[in-house]
């Protein structure tokens, strides 16, 4: 009987497989985990207020592609603990070897902060297939308005690398604090210039921020185009409300990043989900502390720090390491883990366990 070279490679390596070997050499062939690795991190604007950059990230073995405008979830391994973000794909889906997404930094952003100023070239990323429903329809639109703000235009400029050549009529309208602030701006005012586009840039410096009344100046015909807009919470809610009011909401499609403000402060109320048990805390008490002393079953180990044995899912809210004051926030969703030896809250959250 004649022995394949695999077989012998399986016996010797039980109870691994080779594949298992392979997956350590090649993580991005991993034919169970689903990853991708930074290939170039480009800044994307420069001023003080509102630091982005893209990444291009090589897709692993497995990636089933995206429609323009989809997100995708990152999980990224910091001082030993995965946190996941989802952040909008900014590439367009005929690029099948890779993708980029453009992260702007924000305020106590435990994961945007480390991917825009600390990531490099070569770092490993965990990945979740693309999901959403912020897209454009098969049957493209004549006239298209696309409303942004801030870091909405992420999942826009995704639509316009992919479709700006089938797309006849795009008006789009963005705000940001100053001309320095619009992401990907030498790129929308290439394509203004080109007349491929007709691009509205609202800047909040010296002046109010952008509304629906504004918009409907901005753009007199806003009513007549079918409209995609993306941004911060306040101008969506606007944006809805206006929509509804001249009954054309089944017009206007939104994108929200976060679900709520996450509210912070010294302490709060810690809620156990599954366990059924909510108990107020003060911010020198550990989640850890916490959780035993309302009789919940925490899962722990050398209570340091160190061992990660006592890591759980941050269902939402935010918590601070007590070491260091570093801020760790979730809203539903994301996927995000704490040490609860370490970790206390910073406002009401909720914990998985």
């Amino acid at each position: 009987m004649t022995t394949t070279l695999s077989t012998v490679a399986r016996l010797l390596t039980t109870p691994l497989v080779p594949q298992d070997f392979f997956d350590l050499v090649n993580p991005l062939a991993s034919s169970t985990d689903l990853r991708g690795r930074i290939e170039a991190i480009k800044p994307e604007t420069t001023s003080e207020t509102g630091r982005a950059a893209t990444l291009r990230i090589r897709v692993g073995r497995g990636w089933r592609g995206h429609r323009a405008g989809q997100y995708v979830r990152l999980g990224i391994d910091i001082d030993g603990v995965r946190q996941w973000r989802t952040y909008s794909i900014t590439s367009s889906p005929r690029q099948t070897s890779h993708i980029t997404v453009t992260v702007k930094a924000v305020a106590d952003g435990l994961v945007s902060n480390y991917l825009v100023h600390e990531a490099a070239a070569g770092t490993l990323l965990h990945l979740d297939h693309a999901g959403g429903d912020f897209t454009l329809p098969r049957s493209l639109p004549d006239k298209i308005l696309f409303v942004t703000a801030g870091s909405g235009i992420t999942p826009v400029m995704g639509m316009l690398r992919t479709h700006l050549d089938q797309l006849a009529d795009v008006v789009l309208v963005h705000s940001a604090r100053d001309a320095r602030d619009v992401i990907f701006g030498d790129e929308l005012r290439a394509l203004a210039s080109d007349g491929a586009i007709r691009l509205i840039e609202h800047h909040t410096v010296g002046q109010t921020r952008l509304t629906a009344q504004g918009l409907t100046e901005l753009v007199p015909d806003w009513n007549r185009r079918d409209a995609w807009a993306c941004g911060p919470g306040g101008l969506l809610d606007d944006l809805e409300t206006h929509y509804t009011a001249a009954e054309l909401g089944v017009k206007l499609r939104t994108e929200r990043f976060r679900a709520a403000a996450i509210p912070t402060g010294d302490g709060g109320p810690v809620t156990f989900t599954r366990s059924g048990v909510t108990t107020e805390t003060d911010n020198g008490t550990t989640l850890l502390a916490a959780g035993e002393g309302a009789g919940v079953l925490m899962p722990s180990g050398c209570r340091m720090g160190v061992c990660f044995g006592c890591v759980v899912p941050l269902r939402s809210g935010a918590v601070r390491d007590v070491r260091n004051g570093d801020l760790t926030s979730a809203n539903p969703g994301d996927g995000v883990l704490v040490q609860t030896c370490i970790s206390a809250a910073a406002g009401p959250c909720q914990l998985d366990i």
